[in-house]
């Protein structure tokens, strides 16, 4: 390739996917693997896989965004790859190489396809999310109207995913960023923890600052997706999400739009709240989604320090 890229890749219980995911990195050099805390075989395996690759053991799951800091801080190539365990690369990364040599392009993503091989649209590319396309999403508008136009701009689903362009926000499950620009803008955003709007916030973060983000369909993985969600309860995942949804916000949105999502995110809960009735989990989850949309002051976000320095 073009120029050194070092590929990082975080795991949770991924004894079942981390294997095929190296493989796929056989022409990578410098590979480093953050565990977080896994308690399935995942350590195992990577140790009798592939030679060369780094390992970072973590005693528990420190989330995505300090797992991913991690990683960058151990290796020292120019361009860096953070590929979900339950991705693999089908081809060669040079097309996504090639886009970052050209002035002012940041970070680029490819294209990610399922078991099928299939693009996953919706997922793959998306736009910066809006308070109107997140109302949508929490007050249950796109579960009962998922082609209604403010969702369709949301989730690109009018993308033509076979053309190389700019986007706002590559998934990161499929992303490589120039090193010099992630320490520009801070790193990851750590607390967005364990999991969800941490690559969002880093895309915005990325082109606020001035660069391009491109998308690259030359460029594919075959990706699984939510490999992990499987071991997480419903009411951790609920509130994982709109916790993070919620800090999103707060950090990107100004306080009125704040106030009415907050708004929406209580209302939808609610909503979601009576349709569960019977499932005592499901209700507990949403009551815990209730308190956090009325803790204002749980959800502010303040400046944090570079990640990386």
């Amino acid at each position: 390739m073009s120029a050194p890229v070092a590929a990082v890749v975080v795991t949770w219980n991924s004894a079942s996917e981390i294997d095929n995911c190296l493989r796929s990195l056989e022409n990578i050099g410098e590979i480093v693997v953050v565990d977080n805390g896994s308690t399935d075989e995942t350590l195992r395996v990577i140790a009798g896989g592939r030679k060369g690759v780094g390992v970072i053991a973590n005693p528990q799951n420190r989330g995505f965004a300090a797992a991913a800091n991690q990683g960058v801080k151990a290796t020292t190539s120019p361009l860096l790859l953070f590929l979900n365990p339950d991705a693999a690369l089908l081809n060669s990364l040079e097309p996504l190489v090639s886009e970052l040599q050209a002035p002012g392009v940041g970070a680029a993503g490819g294209r990610l396809e399922d078991l099928d091989g299939r693009v996953q649209a919706g997922f793959n590319v998306r736009a910066f999310p809006t308070p109107a396309s997140l109302a949508c999403e929490v007050l249950l508008v796109n579960r009962l109207w998922p082609s209604n136009p403010v969702n369709r701009r949301y989730r690109r689903l009018d993308l033509d995913h076979g053309r190389a362009q700019d986007v706002d926000q590559p998934a990161g499950a499929f992303l490589m960023v120039r090193r010099e620009v992630l320490e520009a803008v801070g790193g990851w955003d750590e607390r967005f923890c364990p999991l969800w709007f941490e690559d969002v916030d880093l895309c915005l973060r990325i082109r606020q600052a001035g660069y391009r983000i491109r998308y690259v369909p030359a460029a594919a993985a075959r990706h699984r997706g939510g490999h992990s969600l499987a071991r997480i309860s419903v009411q951790d995942k609920e509130v994982y999400w709109y916790r993070s949804l919620l800090r999103y916000t707060e950090k990107h949105y100004p306080s009125r739009a704040r106030v009415l999502l907050r708004a929406a995110v209580f209302l939808g809960a609610l909503l979601r709240s009576l349709a569960s009735l019977g499932r005592g989990e499901a209700v507990r989850a949403y009551s815990k989604v209730m308190g956090l949309a009325l803790r204002r002051r749980a959800m502010e976000i303040q400046v944090q320090p570079n990640a990386l320095s």
